[in-house]
């Protein structure tokens, strides 16, 4: 339903009569038919909502559009809440235009073009007729438009507040978000991010009697792993010390291998089948996290998610919490203490880490592919601030993981930035290719087939746990009593492209990495907890590691079994009444008689443990390590 205010304190606050009309405000995530725009939700902690975007590839997606209802007949004057977003790289008039349509008529501004940040922009005046009317979204480009709100009002100089904070305000007071959360529930425990890690949390802990809720803030379950990313499982499973650990990936692991694949590669039913057999588990998607509760210093009481599409708010309780976000989001906003970038050589003592510490991290992938249409086909010129040209340009038909972003930003407060230069370098050097290259008619017949919006993130913060797992640990294969899930890939630390860097200083978009392999090696439970937000779990790439073993433990197959021991210990601590600490200190041979066993379904299951970012690799024998 259309969120929209009727408010007569609104018209006394910004001075109009009356006798005037209500105003109304419309939240585009939330308009009845999408048409062809989608649903991005990736950058609200930032900008303060998900909004549409017109991801055509070029090519004009079909309108969206839903009704509203105005009180009188009249002239009324519209605004709305977009971005230009190649502003970052030039100051021209950028491609994502697009235009309203009231009732079927189409107004004559181009809108999301103009502008370098978030902003109300004004649309024109449109007449109105008493009761339901239309808005449309009209798409003219296909290049990215975006379109966060629409705010429909008789008096022009009636307009809401740009800023973050203010314009959450706004937005509760005239009922676009509620005053207060509604009650979601009170669960065992709480899984918020339903990537691989989550998933495989919430359903162990679920196998084990737990009342679960996993949250998840898109539509599409498996994180890098989803439809919408379209990142091959990584990591081998069923490993010693544990071998029953993993095997429940099999249980919806794709059975084809591959980066930036066709969709129904990543097989995104088996996810949804996997996490809908459950009856323990409670899916709230898709919710995003917006806030913690304390309950009192170091515990979380409970955290309030909010839907993307109708801004509904729940509040979720629990005596324990799973942070699964990849970006520690839960942690951080209870207070959890956290590391980001890359620690200098002697912090650790580590021989791959850098001389000095540095804000650098790995970057963030958006994936890409052409394909044949079997005839030729067109691409707009695409020049806004990257130029392309026999140089520099990128010969390829496609892109996976080495296209890669941001690594000299930050990966949460510059993320938007981030996804977008990801969007813009593949789109000029597609044009560059299409339309000037020596190699055109290569390209003649090919059409570009995917770009994904959704960015694959690598790496941001880290919570720290009571351990903090460290290169030395897996060189000398140390010893802890508290071994449980192992992690077999190489320190896989990726680093800007030297070939890209010379064309592109500062603005790669390209990475490399420089392999160097491991023996096998079980990870401290330690690392899975924090040390002080006490009833904080963690699964994913935000665990207790430096950014050196994040390159070894950051595989998705791994991040599961990390989960599943999550919902081990997690069992443990409701059937004792502990807390994830006391599991290490006093109930450590009950986590280990749980590991023996697993949490998988019994029988056979499908053997895809062996696709990984490199091929197609059987089970390791003799990892060794190589400096």
């Amino acid at each position: 339903m259309v969120k929209r205010t009727m408010f007569t304190l609104l018209a006394l606050l910004a001075g109009v009569a009356l006798n005037a009309s209500a105003p109304v405000f419309i939240e585009t995530e939330s308009f009845s038919d999408k048409g062809g725009w989608s649903v991005d939700q990736q950058f609200m902690d930032l900008m303060g909502s998900p909004y549409l975007i017109a991801h055509g590839l070029g090519k004009p997606v079909a309108d969206a559009s839903t009704s509203f209802d105005v009180e009188d007949a009249g002239q009324y004057h519209v605004y709305v809440r977009t971005y230009n977003w190649v502003s970052p790289w030039t100051d021209n008039e950028g491609p994502g235009a697009f235009r309203l349509k009231f009732n079927g008529k189409t107004m004559k501004a181009v809108l999301g073009t103009t502008g370098n940040g978030w902003m109300w922009q004004y649309a024109g005046a449109v007449s109105l007729k008493k009761g339901a009317n239309t808005v449309a979204l009209n798409d003219m480009t296909g290049f990215d438009g975006r379109c966060d709100a629409v705010w429909i009002t008789p008096d022009k100089a009636n307009l809401p507040p740009s800023g973050v904070k203010p314009l959450e305000a706004f937005r509760r007071e005239v009922g676009a978000l509620p005053k207060t959360p509604s009650d979601g529930g009170n669960y065992d425990m709480v899984v918020v991010g339903a990537g691989i890690g989550g998933m495989c949390a919430a359903v162990s802990a679920a196998r084990l009697g737990l009342k679960v809720a996993l949250v998840n803030d898109r539509p599409k379950l498996g994180g890098n792993n989803s439809s919408e990313i379209r990142v091959h499982l990584g990591g081998h499973i069923e490993m010693e010390p544990y071998p029953a650990l993993g095997r429940m990936v099999r249980e919806f692991g794709h059975s084809k291998g591959g980066n930036a694949k066709p969709a129904e590669n990543y097989e995104d039913e088996k996810k949804d089948a996997f996490i809908a057999g459950e009856p323990n588990v409670k899916l709230f998607a898709p919710y995003r996290a917006v806030s913690v509760n304390m309950a009192a210093p170091g515990m979380i009481g409970s955290v309030v998610i909010r839907s993307i599409t109708s801004g509904e708010e729940l509040t979720l309780s629990a005596p324990l919490f799973s942070d699964c976000t990849g970006d520690g989001t839960i942690g951080f906003l209870a207070g959890a203490d956290w590391m980001m970038g890359r620690e200098g050589r002697d912090e650790f003592g580590e021989p791959l880490a850098p001389e000095k510490g540095d804000k650098l991290t790995m970057g963030s992938s958006v994936q890409w592919y052409s394909v044949d249409a079997g005839r030729k086909t067109s691409f707009p010129e695409f020049r806004y601030g990257v130029d392309f040209n026999e140089e520099n340009c990128e010969k390829v038909k496609m892109g996976e993981w080495t296209w890669e972003t941001g690594m000299n930003f930050n990966q949460i407060y510059d993320f938007e930035r981030i996804r977008d230069y990801g969007m813009l370098v593949i789109y000029s050097n597609w044009s560059y290719l299409k339309n000037h290259s020596s190699i055109k008619a290569d390209y003649a017949n090919l059409d570009l087939g995917w770009v994904a919006y959704v960015a694959g993130k690598r790496e941001s913060r880290r919570l720290v746990g009571d351990y903090i797992l460290k290169q030395d640990d897996v060189d000398k294969q140390v010893f802890h009593e508290d071994a449980s899930f192992t992690t077999s890939w190489h320190f896989d630390l990726h680093f800007p492209d030297p070939k890209n860097t010379a064309h592109f200083p500062g603005a790669e978009f390209k990475a490399e990495t420089k392999s160097n392999l491991i023996h096998p090696y079980a990870v401290p439970y330690r690392c899975l907890y924090s040390r002080n937000v006490n009833n904080l779990f963690m699964a994913g790439r935000d665990i207790s590691v430096t950014h050196v073993t994040l390159g070894s433990t950051r595989l998705m197959r791994t991040i599961g079994m990390m989960g599943e021991v999550v919902g081990m210990a997690a069992s443990i601590c409701r059937e004792n009444n502990v807390l994830p600490r006391e599991v290490y200190q006093h109930y450590l041979p009950e986590l280990k008689d749980l590991m023996r066993k697993g949490t998988a379904k019994p029988g056979d299951l499908p053997d895809n443990q062996h696709f990984n970012e490199g091929g197609y690799l059987k089970q390791p024998k003799n990892i060794i390590f190589n400096e």
